[in-house]
């Protein structure tokens, strides 16, 4: 077990520095503009038809409330009196409303027909018509897909509605602790199994092309030595092909197979091995089993986060005794490591914003694990967390608005729980995605 111990030594070690300037908790502010979703116009439904209907806009005004620190949403004292057929783009301009959704449901037989328009009132120009058709059995990814398209008419820009978040949860465990993984909706909705192995699945990471996901795994292994049997446990390394199902395995070489991220293109990947002593961080084509060796240090390193181009890292080491964050160059062999991270005793996760200019992660601090953000050059720390139990594993969204993380909280001396939550860039927290799921970790995002 000496190479397990080892990756938790780097994770679990205290250090001695503290980072300047650190931007306290809800300090940025940033203006919003007021949006109204009105109830819409029915014609020729009937009953089930209406309930579909309202189920739908409640899971559309839900969606938008995501985005409140872009959009402040408000009740219209007209709501449902005919916006959609016959628009006051004036009126509701002298009420100060910036967006106007409105929409109108007609019958189609067993689903309905969902029409939509979305005004930009400071410029009065109808800026979307568009209808959709609902169907019962699809309706929670019928309605993210329509509150996506009303997202992009205002801001041009794709949101979170489309993605889910894959993570791990104990919650099959009984007498010996498993995690096994998990996908669902990007609110917590549509929880599906993805493996059965009866053990311990850690360190999930999702392929630029949303088509595989990489994992690693707690084996149990039979070693023959000198007529002896030994049972022996090594963390081994495996590709899960969502298309096809199918599972496969990468790396069960000796040790650590694990931390596994892929790279600008879907073939390249990077991963902590420990075969040939202590952690180091290697690059290997999935194509041709090639790999080369990206750290060399007598310190461990674990735990790599890449930016999109792919000519920036990140990654855990306790090169300082401790674990902190460095970043460098991955196309060449300790090309330009640089120490970012002084916050805390010690720190744990880093992860890159999809643009790459930012890193997320969490930190030892006032005896618990808190978030911080920093810029990709170590500048402009922004703690994010503070009084809201043990804060662990962020990871942005697609967008760059959001960030999910574990939190852990403290229910009585013998219990816990650990549950995934969302808040924005800033660090408002907006809610909670699992509950009554056992002890969730690893919550990772895809465009799946």
């Amino acid at each position: 077990m000496k190479f397990i111990l080892s990756l938790f030594i780097i994770l679990f070690q205290l250090s001695v520095f503290a980072q300047d300037a650190v931007i306290a908790v809800g300090q940025a502010e940033q203006e919003t503009d007021k949006l109204v979703i009105d109830d819409p116009e029915f014609s020729g439904l009937n009953g089930d038809q209406k309930r579909l209907s309202l189920e739908l806009m409640e899971i559309l005004r839900n969606d938008f409330s995501f985005y409140k620190h872009k959009f402040n949403s408000v009740e219209y004292s007209d709501k449902g009196k005919q916006s959609y057929s016959s628009p006051d783009v004036a009126k509701w301009h002298l009420g100060g409303v910036t967006y106007f959704i409105a929409s109108q449901m007609v019958d189609a037989g067993s689903a309905i027909q969902a029409k939509f328009k979305v005004w930009s009132v400071l410029t009065k120009n109808e800026i979307l018509s568009q209808t959709f058709k609902v169907e019962k059995d699809k309706l929670r990814s019928n309605a993210h897909q329509i509150a996506d398209t009303l997202y992009r008419s205002i801001t041009g820009k794709p949101s979170i509605f489309n993605s889910k978040i894959f993570f791990l949860s104990d919650r099959t465990s009984g007498k010996n602790i498993e995690k096994e993984l998990y996908i669902m909706d990007f609110d917590g909705r549509r929880v599906d199994k993805l493996t059965n192995y009866n053990s311990v699945v850690i360190s999930p990471a999702i392929s630029p092309d949303n088509s595989k996901i990489l994992f690693s795994v707690i084996a149990t292994k039979k070693v023959v030595s000198r007529t002896k049997v030994h049972m022996i446990k090594n963390i081994d390394l495996k590709v899960f092909d969502l298309k096809t199902k199918k599972i496969e395995t990468v790396s069960d070489r000796p040790g650590i197979n694990s931390g596994a991220i892929f790279g600008a293109s879907p073939e390249i990947i990077y991963l902590t091995l420990s075969f040939s002593g202590n952690a180091d961080i290697y690059e290997m084509n999935l194509n041709s089993g090639k790999m080369r060796k990206v750290t060399s240090h007598y310190g461990d390193d674990v735990d790599p986060s890449l930016n999109r181009e792919g000519n920036l890292m990140t990654f855990l080491s306790n090169r300082p005794g401790k674990a902190h964050i460095y970043t460098m160059n991955p196309n060449e062999t300790e090309k330009d490591v640089k120490r970012i991270s002084f916050v805390g005793k010690f720190n744990a996760t880093p992860r890159f914003s999809p643009e790459g200019k930012e890193i997320v992660f969490s930190s030892w601090v006032d005896n618990g694990f808190d978030l911080y953000r920093i810029g990709a050059d170590g500048n402009n720390l922004v703690r994010l967390t503070k009084d809201f139990g043990s804060n662990e594993e962020p990871a942005y969204s697609p967008d760059g608005e959001f960030i999910i993380f574990t939190s852990k909280r403290i229910i009585s001396r013998g219990k816990a729980v650990q549950d995934i939550y969302i808040m924005n860039r800033e660090g408002e927290i907006l809610g909670q995605l699992t509950k009554d799921f056992g002890k969730n970790f690893s919550p990772k995002w895809t465009n799946l």
